[in-house]
């Protein structure tokens, strides 16, 4: 079972796994210590409640752990069912410890908001809006650091020569705002961005809508003439 305990023993798994270092995990944990009796006082308290305070489920996990878990999910894009044989839950248990825990840890650090699903169901102008300020969207990749392949095939798709480090690779489409409009399955950290792009295909995005890309989408725009892009031009 992974703990903190365990992952802390490892500082660069420990950053690997959750985006943070221990330190900064700790100081973060303090302020969500302090905040949780509040938090979980004004949930048990919600009128569409059906059991009396006192009663229902129990946590599992101490709170330290659902926070290490949480961030674990969030940085490695992983699915529930890897996190709860990790962390010994069941798929409800780990997807009721996330839901619950994480407007609190919202309030101690930034987590971007997901509205993929909203993006495939503009229906008029101020819902576009909404969700396109300014009629602009900016798509990119991220990648997070994983352990070392045992697979010696996996470890040679897997590496990253400019991070020099292994990694998976997803791309994100935001707004102007942060909110996260559309993002991949993780790929492997070696393919180029815009092969991540064509091997998934454009992301749903309103032809009204600019997408702004980087020098990495180069070829775009010859590629997909009915998508209105724009890429900075290099000067030399």
């Amino acid at each position: 079972m992974l703990t903190y305990e365990k992952l802390s023993r490892t500082p660069g798994l420990f950053r690997t796994f959750t985006g943070l270092t221990c330190e900064e995990f700790d100081r973060i944990y303090t302020q969500l210590e302090k905040k949780y009796p509040k938090h979980e006082q004004k949930r048990l308290r919600k009128k569409n409640r059906k059991r009396a305070i006192g009663e229902g489920r129990k946590f599992k996990l101490p709170l330290k752990e659902r926070m290490l878990m949480l961030l674990f999910y969030y940085r490695l894009y992983t699915n529930l069912a890897l996190a709860g044989f990790l962390f010994d839950l069941n798929l409800s248990n780990v997807s009721r410890d996330i839901a619950m825990i994480e407007p609190l840890i919202k309030t101690c650090i930034p987590i971007p908001e997901k509205i993929t699903k909203q993006t495939q169901r503009i229906h008029d102008l101020d819902e576009l809006l909404r969700l396109y300020p300014e009629m602009k969207a900016f798509i990119d990749t991220t990648k997070q650091e994983i352990p070392r392949p045992k697979n010696r095939r996996r470890r040679k798709n897997y590496y990253s020569r400019k991070k020099k480090k292994h990694t998976v690779k997803t791309q994100i489409m935001v707004n102007k705002k942060g909110l996260i409009l559309h993002k991949t399955k993780h790929r492997n950290g070696k393919q180029h961005d815009y092969d991540l792009f064509k091997k998934t295909g454009p992301p749903p995005i309103p032809p009204e809508v600019e997408l702004g890309d980087d020098l990495g989408y180069q070829g775009i725009e010859k590629d997909y003439p009915n998508l209105k892009t724009k890429i900075p031009v290099k000067i030399t």
